[in-house]
């Protein structure tokens, strides 16, 4: 057997234009079909598939292809053909042609995979410990190839736009006010640490101070903390800081790059301009500050109606400094003759909100003959629940669902209500792209368990000017200049211009309750370089792996993510983290201490 040459082409790069070429080509054996004097099969590379064909009186490796199993890693020559009329394959890109083997070599034999690749029904955790397999399928590859535009795309903008693309450390040094770090011990320094960056803030405003002025990355960060649904201990963020230039004009600039990956890289023709929405705003109109606007279903506060009511559920929460009672109107819900909620889904939508703190949820039906029913109605006037209904709009068909408590757990509660009824409801078109920005963020959150103010976002963002005067008398009214932009109730990407003050700076951390002792310590480095010149800048950080979801139309960020970690940050594939040996540890000066 000749050793075959060089690849002239990718399986899915020929044409009816290249019929009659002698084409080279390499991948792996998808399918494999024995009609005795003839095998064919799907010869797979991360393009698509090609269909080979060996004719035994064509080729002196017939023998060879009888030997080819799934999988097996393929060099094949031949001449490109058109397929017979009732042998074209619409389903496949190359589905028109063929190629006619001259020769064929096996680089590589494989054993029989866990899984067939083509077999959508493999369950998540086989996938991901034979990922190498599953990056096979199509679907992986696709994603792939997809998250590799669009940071190509992202570079393509960003240095068109005057951006310097400038790498920052892996090991640095840890810092306060943040997820917690994930720490490198020192072999050089024994009982000192490096951490992996969370993000690049404080090496990117430094950048600025150094004169830099358009900077990004493509960035690495590093958190240990808890997972979610959609949370990773190691991902990549589109890193961003930009000296000299407004908020709107970070924004615009950010925003821009956006457009331009969603169109080049998705076919998404988003909105030159997009609405602004003010976070108290967005909270009281959607109970959350990502809120997914493509739907209805907002919140309706009738506090004012439900102060004295005679509920008392009601006339507590009112009573009570910072709550409120509102409500979603789920218009048709329980309309007689297309009901979405039956008596049990209401039930059960009240076991759903405590999982939100809240205590239950009181509710009104409206009936397709005007009748109401509910529990609370009784304890209100009649002038009251009319009012009600008023405001709400009602109509038979609706049903009126209630929150009363603080503040905080009415806009988890109903924001996460809301989102659940949408999709019991099939309300959301799940092909349209809807973005606002939210701005106007609190600089400050009072912390119950530390007991002091801490920042909302980081103790490096600029508060609004016009609030700089309450920062000392009341913090909670101080808004930060922080923007973050939402597509379809995810943060997509947020930001913030940044403290270039150093004597505002040393405020701020005063009202975080840091002493100076502290600052010097862990931020010394920082700050001193503040003394020398700083300039205004400001800049944001977009989620690569959730962008890269947006447009491949998956909800899970594992599928994003070429080697993702699981519920618990391991790796199922390489099963790290795992122990290391004894040597490796003493030389770090480090003892194991099991935890009970």
């Amino acid at each position: 057997m000749a050793r075959i040459g060089d690849r002239t082409c990718y399986c899915t790069e020929v044409s009816d234009a290249d019929v009659g070429k002698r084409i080279t080509v390499k991948g792996w054996a998808a399918k494999r079909r024995d009609f005795g004097g003839l095998i064919f099969i799907d010869l797979r590379d991360r393009t698509g598939i090609l269909q080979i064909v060996f004719d035994a009186s064509a080729t002196d490796d017939f023998a060879l292809a009888e030997s080819v199993r799934s999988e097996y890693v393929l060099a094949v020559t031949g001449k490109l053909r058109k397929r017979d009329d009732d042998m074209i394959n619409p389903k496949l890109k190359t589905g028109m042609v063929e190629v006619l083997a001259e020769s064929l070599e096996v680089l590589s034999d494989a054993d029989t995979p866990p899984f067939a690749i083509d077999d959508s029904g493999v369950n998540e955790m086989t996938r991901l410990k034979y990922r190498y397999l599953d990056l096979r399928t199509e679907r992986m590859t696709n994603i792939t190839r997809l998250k590799s535009e669009m940071m190509h795309v992202t570079r393509d903008y960003l240095h068109r736009n005057g951006f310097w693309e400038i790498e920052t450390p892996y090991l640095g040094k840890s810092t306060p006010e943040g997820a917690r770090d994930y720490l490198v011990p020192s072999r050089i320094k024994n009982g000192a640490f490096y951490a992996l960056p969370q993000s690049p803030q404080l090496y990117k405003q430094l950048l600025m101070v150094g004169g830099m002025d358009k900077y990004y990355q493509i960035a690495r960060c590093f958190r240990d903390e808890d997972l979610r649904a959609n949370r990773q201990p190691e991902f990549t963020q589109i890193d961003m800081e930009m000296s000299f230039m407004t908020q709107q004009q970070v924004m615009d600039m950010s925003y821009g790059l956006v457009r331009e990956l969603f169109k080049k890289c998705g076919g998404v023709s988003l909105p030159k301009k997009i609405r602004q929405l003010p976070y108290d705003e967005a909270m009281s109109r959607f109970g959350s500050d990502k809120p997914d606007t493509r739907f209805g279903l907002e919140l309706i506060d009738i506090s004012d109606l439900a102060k004295g009511c005679g509920f008392q559920v009601f006339a507590r929460a009112v009573a009570a400094e910072g709550g409120s009672v509102r409500m979603i109107n789920a218009k048709g819900f329980v309309d007689e003759d297309n009901q979405i909620l039956s008596r049990r889904d209401i039930d059960a939508l009240g076991e759903f909100v405590k999982t939100y703190k809240a205590k239950g949820l009181a509710w009104i039906s409206v009936r397709k003959n005007g009748e109401l029913l509910s529990s609370i109605t009784k304890f209100m006037s009649e002038d009251t629940v009319n009012a009600i209904l008023r405001r709400a709009d009602a109509k038979p068909g609706d049903i009126l669902l209630f929150c009363a408590d603080k503040n905080d757990v009415v806009f988890k509660t109903l924001g996460a209500l809301r989102l659940h009824l949408a999709e019991i409801g099939n309300l959301i078109d799940k092909s349209k792209f809807d973005g606002l920005w939210v701005v106007d963020f609190p600089m400050f959150e009072w912390s119950d368990e530390e007991k002091r103010w801490v920042a909302e976002h980081h103790p490096f963002t600029m508060p609004h000017e016009a609030d700089i005067e309450y920062l000392e008398s009341d913090p909670a009214r101080v808004r930060a200049a922080a923007y973050d932009l939402v597509i379809n109730g995810e943060e997509s990407g947020g930001g913030s211009l940044r403290i270039y003050d150093r004597k505002l700076q040393q405020r701020i951390f005063n009202i975080l309750g840091f002493t100076d002792e502290q600052i010097e310590e862990r931020l010394g480095f920082f700050v001193n370089a503040f003394k020398y010149g700083a300039p205004p800048h400001g800049g944001l950080a977009f989620g690569l792996d959730r962008l890269v979801m947006m447009l491949a139309g998956t909800d899970n960020i594992k599928d994003v993510i070429t080697f993702p970690k699981i519920q618990n940050a391991s790796d199922m594939m390489t099963q790290a983290p795992t122990p290391v040996d004894k040597k490796q540890t003493e030389e770090l000066g480090l003892r194991i201490v099991q935890k009970i």
